[in-house]
C-alpha cells in the first residue's frame, strides 16, 4: 500500500522559510508525478509545484522567485523550500503523487496536509 508521509509545516513570522518534505512509502514501480497543492480557509485546492510526467517543474505564479521544488529519487521524496513566506501562504499543504504499482496502473495518492501559517 502506497503512502505519503509529509512533515516540516509549522508557524513562522512573515519573511522567514519553512521546507516541507514528503516520502512516498510502499512497493512502487514508477512515480509518474509529484508535487505540493495548498488550501486556504473558504478558498479551493490549488496547485503550488510539482515536477510533472515529463520531469520538468512547474509553480503557480504566486510563489515563482520565492519557493522551489526539489526531489530525491532514491529515497521516492519530494520537497518544498519556502522562502520569503508571506501571510497570504497561510495554508495546509498537500503532497500529492501519481504512482504505478503492481496493483493500479496509475494511482493518484494524497498526503494527510500540514499546516503552514505565516503571521506577526
Amino acid at each position: 500500500q502506497v503512502q505519503l508521509v509529509e512533515s516540516g509545516g509549522g508557524l513562522v513570522q512573515p519573511g522567514e522559510s519553512l521546507r516541507l518534505s514528503c516520502a512516498a512509502s510502499g512497493i512502487i514501480f514508477r512515480i509518474d508525478g509529484m508535487g505540493w497543492y495548498r488550501q486556504a480557509p473558504g478558498k479551493q485546492r490549488e496547485l503550488v509545484a510539482a515536477f510533472t510526467s515529463a520531469e520538468t517543474t512547474i509553480y503557480a505564479d504566486s510563489v515563482k522567485g520565492r519557493f522551489t521544488i526539489s526531489r530525491d529519487n532514491a529515497k521516492n521524496t519530494v520537497y518544498l523550500q519556502m522562502n520569503s513566506l508571506k501571510p497570504e501562504d497561510t495554508a495546509v499543504y498537500y503532497c500529492n503523487a501519481q504512482i504505478r504499482t503492481l496493483v493500479r496502473p496509475s494511482g493518484d495518492y494524497w498526503g494527510q496536509g500540514t499546516q503552514v501559517t505565516v503571521s506577526s
